[in-house]
């Protein structure tokens, strides 16, 4: 039996007690130790709540602990990038803090917020069997792993995409695929990766996944914020249409 492992995040070869990290260890450490390094198009800011909010890494610790202290392996699916009100403020894709906390059972201190997108990932993880259940089998995180925000016509600060700039694509580009890299090696599994937007994400995710093979299936699914604020009326079949993608993989 071969007992060194090769760390994701440094690729140097430890010893086999270092292979017995928790799905939820290595999150931990990949959230921890993100950073971006480089040099970003005039007036976008990129956002980083693990360095900028102490109280995110309590958060997110508590989280990944409860509900990946195992070595299953899990489906991933990736978003767009963290936004303000879900990770920016937990650190946990698609979980706002009042799921986070009337859900998930992570107490929380500070304002309340509420995002729509998370509102309807947890009607699917309800839909799903619960908490529990659905995350021993998927993992979620974003195509871009940090946020950006913009200031927009109305002098506010706005979330913005990794997207919805061709020099914001090119500048994170290399630091996007690094990071999948990464997150693949937490015990990922390669048959199928769910994708949240099937307008601009899937179509540069599918293009990246045909020049770095990361997984054989993509599956792409309307992002919930669209069905949140275009489709709400829908919102049952948008979760049935879900929960039907996620329990054809095994």
């Amino acid at each position: 039996m071969d007992t060194n492992w090769v760390c994701p995040f440094c690729s140097y070869i430890f010893a086999c007690k270092y292979a017995s990290m928790t799905f939820a260890d290595k999150i931990i450490q990949f959230n921890k130790q993100i950073n971006f390094n480089g040099s970003l198009p005039d007036g976008i800011r990129i956002m980083n709540p693990f360095q900028e909010n102490p109280q995110v890494n309590i958060l997110m610790e508590q989280f990944y602990s409860k509900f990946y202290n195992d070595n299953n392996k899990r489906h991933l699916i990736l978003g767009i990038n963290p936004g303000r009100f879900g990770a920016g403020v937990t650190g946990i894709p698609f979980t706002d803090s009042k799921r986070l906390k009337s859900v998930c059972g992570i107490n929380y201190e500070g304002k309340e917020t509420h995002e729509p997108s998370s509102v309807f990932v947890y009607e699917v993880i309800k839909a799903f069997g619960g908490v529990y259940e659905f995350y021993k089998r998927f993992y979620i995180h974003s195509v871009c792993p940090l946020g950006f925000t913009a200031i927009g016509n109305n002098g506010k600060e706005i979330n913005y995409n990794y997207y919805d700039s061709k020099e914001l694509t090119a500048a994170v580009y290399d630091f996007i695929i690094e990071n999948i890299k990464k997150q693949i090696a937490f015990g990922v599994d390669k048959d199928t990766c769910f994708c949240f937007g099937n307008g601009k994400n899937e179509k540069f995710l599918r293009k990246l996944n045909e020049s770095e093979g990361f997984f054989k299936n993509i599956v792409a699914l309307e992002h919930p914020r669209f069905i949140m604020q275009y489709k709400a009326k829908s919102q049952e079949e948008y979760i049935d249409k879900y929960i039907a993608a996620f329990t054809a993989v095994e």
